[in-house]
């Protein structure tokens, strides 16, 4: 599941930082094809053995009285809506839309509104941090809730960060119809380090 993750946020600034239509739908699709093909499937086996370890290990109901695993199902299970809710459903209809252009030939302005949507970056900007959370209480295991709190906030603070600045850094640049020669004259942005 995170190397789902890790691969859609990369897939998805691979989406931002190319010019000519074909690659950006090339993106969207990979986008898609790894959450269908890690982060769900991760996401289900997760479900299935984090309840049977619940149930066989920590006594059921009585996890709730344990801070770190309390805190790994809670995020847990946020996640799991947040990302089958907002996310991926986001990504399912921006994979239409670029189908959609690239039959057309074409930036439509319903792909171009889908890219600069906040809310779905926002969400998946908070899928990598979340897991970082998650992992990072099941490695520590607190005896109280402080550090579910503060990791929770430091990770939607970086994911708002994020939010903010990886747009800029990786502006949606104006998209060259597919039938266009024109790529040879307007190259795809060179790639930036986020450091």
């Amino acid at each position: 599941m995170g190397a789902g993750l890790i691969g859609v946020w990369y897939a998805d600034l691979r989406a931002r930082q190319v010019r000519e239509l074909p690659l950006l739908a090339e993106a969207i699709r990979t986008i898609a094809v790894l959450y269908d093909g890690l982060v769900v499937p991760g996401a289900l086996l997760l479900l299935g053995s984090g309840t049977g370890l619940i149930v066989t290990t920590y006594g059921g109901w009585a996890f709730l009285g344990m801070p770190w695993l309390a805190g790994m199902v809670a995020l847990f299970v946020f996640e799991f809506i947040e990302g089958n809710t907002v996310t991926r459903l986001y990504f399912v209809r921006l994979r239409r839309l670029s189908r959609e252009a690239l039959a057309l030939g074409t930036m439509t302005p319903a792909l171009a509104a889908a890219r600069r949507e906040h809310l779905p970056t926002f969400t998946h900007f908070l899928d990598i941090p979340i897991l970082f959370v998650i992992v990072a209480l099941g490695a520590a295991r607190p005896t109280t809730w402080m550090l579910f709190m503060v990791a929770t906030v430091l990770a939607v603070l970086a994911a708002l960060v994020l939010t903010i600045v990886v747009p800029r850094l990786y502006p949606s640049p104006s998209v060259i119809p597919t039938g266009s020669r024109s790529s040879v004259a307007q190259p795809a942005l060179p790639p930036r380090s986020l450091s």
